[in-house]
């Protein structure tokens, strides 16, 4: 399989093997062949994050969202562990009707759409849609006999690091007349949704918008209106960047403590993206120059800011980033992207051992919001994605890059 930028290396080994390689040795391996700069995607890792969400959310369906890293392999290693998906683009549903995806399988959860996204998604077989406005919900008059909606709350997290409530979602207080509306104009609503933002520090604004929409559930019954019978608890589950966050377990008890006085029948999902992507990829560059600048090393990487690191800037996120061996005396020390642009700085204060053009530095952790929204600016071109232990596990033992 190949998709401009993906290359796939299968690394499943037969039964017995013993390896006797570091994970520098395999890292190095993989830049021998595929060059530098250099994405390695573990599926073993999508599969243990997602596991561990399934276990610490038990009877939650998980729709992985695709916009953190929309990758094939990321799809199908998520299709096979019986996952549904989110998504906001009529190019997300080209990948995924591409790979074969269910359609019944997905929903659209974008809360502006054009006309054309609606036609495009129904034309693939999603029937469920998000809005949160008056406005979007005229945009399903005349589609109401083939879509059902949900509508998005909002709910405002000062610990989240990405707010995903100030650009959608309405207020709790707006949602039932929008309901009534919904109901004058014959359109099906039949659940609620909220996003309380990417990253959260903690699980008490989950706990806050799974009681409010709980109320808003029963009110609504009350009221005569339609049953609201789905409640979308969104993403946000946190994961370790350089530093520690809550295991999920403990961060999710408390979800699974508000879920369980939801009125019976409600079927709950939720929109994972980070927790599953981030811990699937490592970053490796290479050193490509260096200078002596106000007494610190300044190393110039062949990934920087305008590529894989992009996150740093989008998603206010900073990476465990390291030479490959550790070696020597430490100094402070900057790293550079290879851009002639000074915003192209990675982090401008890290403890580094001397290092040579052509050594190898690896970036943990970056799987979300780092490919995906990386460029090619001044010609430089995206690192390369390769793919390791795409083979279910229980067919091989399979060598993981990362012990």
């Amino acid at each position: 399989m190949a998709l401009n930028n993906l290359e796939v290396l299968p690394t499943a080994t037969p039964v017995g093997y013993v390896a006797v390689d570091t994970e520098a040795d395999r890292i190095r391996r993989l830049v021998a062949i595929h060059g530098s700069p250099l994405l390695i995607l573990d599926c073993d890792a999508v599969r243990r994050q997602y596991r561990a969400l399934q276990d610490a959310l038990p009877g939650v369906d998980l729709h992985y969202a695709l916009k953190p890293l929309p990758h094939p392999a990321v799809v199908t290693t998520l299709m096979a562990e019986g996952a549904w998906f989110d998504l906001a683009t009529t190019g997300e549903i080209e990948m995924v009707s591409g790979l074969g995806v269910d359609p019944a399988r997905t929903i659209h959860t974008h809360p502006i759409k054009r006309d054309s996204d609606i036609r495009d998604a129904l034309a693939y077989g999603t029937t469920t849609f998000v809005v949160d406005n008056i406005d979007e919900l005229h945009k399903f008059v005349p589609y109401a006999q083939n879509a059902e909606l949900l509508l998005r709350l909002s709910f405002r997290s000062p610990d989240a690091k990405v707010d995903l409530s100030k650009k959608f979602g309405c207020t709790p207080e707006a949602a039932p007349a929008l309901l009534k509306q919904a109901a004058a104009l014959g359109i099906r609503i039949k659940g609620l949704s909220f996003h309380v933002g990417s990253q959260a520090a903690s699980p008490a604004k989950h706990v806050e918008a799974v009681r409010a929409c709980a109320r808003i559930i029963t009110e609504t019954a009350n009221a005569g209106l339609p049953d609201l019978d789905v409640l979308d608890i969104g993403g946000g589950f946190p994961v370790d960047y350089q530093e520690e966050a809550m295991p999920i377990e403990l961060f999710c008890q408390p979800i699974r403590e508000a879920l369980a006085v939801l009125p019976q029948g409600v079927r709950v999902i939720a929109e994972p993206g980070r927790f599953i992507a981030a811990p699937a990829i490592t970053a490796v560059s290479s050193v490509m120059g260096k200078a002596l600048r106000d007494g610190r090393w300044w190393y110039y990487l062949d990934d920087g800011i305008y590529g894989s690191y992009s996150g740093i800037l989008f998603d206010h996120t900073h990476y465990p980033v390291d030479s490959l061996e550790f070696f020597g005396e430490r100094s402070p020390s900057v790293l550079a992207g290879p851009t002639c642009d000074s915003i192209d700085v990675i982090d401008d204060n890290i403890m580094l051992p001397a290092l040579e053009c052509g050594d190898l530095v690896v970036g943990r952790m970056m799987g979300a919001y780092t490919s995906a929204s990386a460029t090619e600016f001044n010609f430089f071109r995206k690192a390369t994605i390769v793919t390791i232990n795409e083979v279910v596990a229980e067919e091989f033992e399979v060598i993981p890059l990362v012990g």
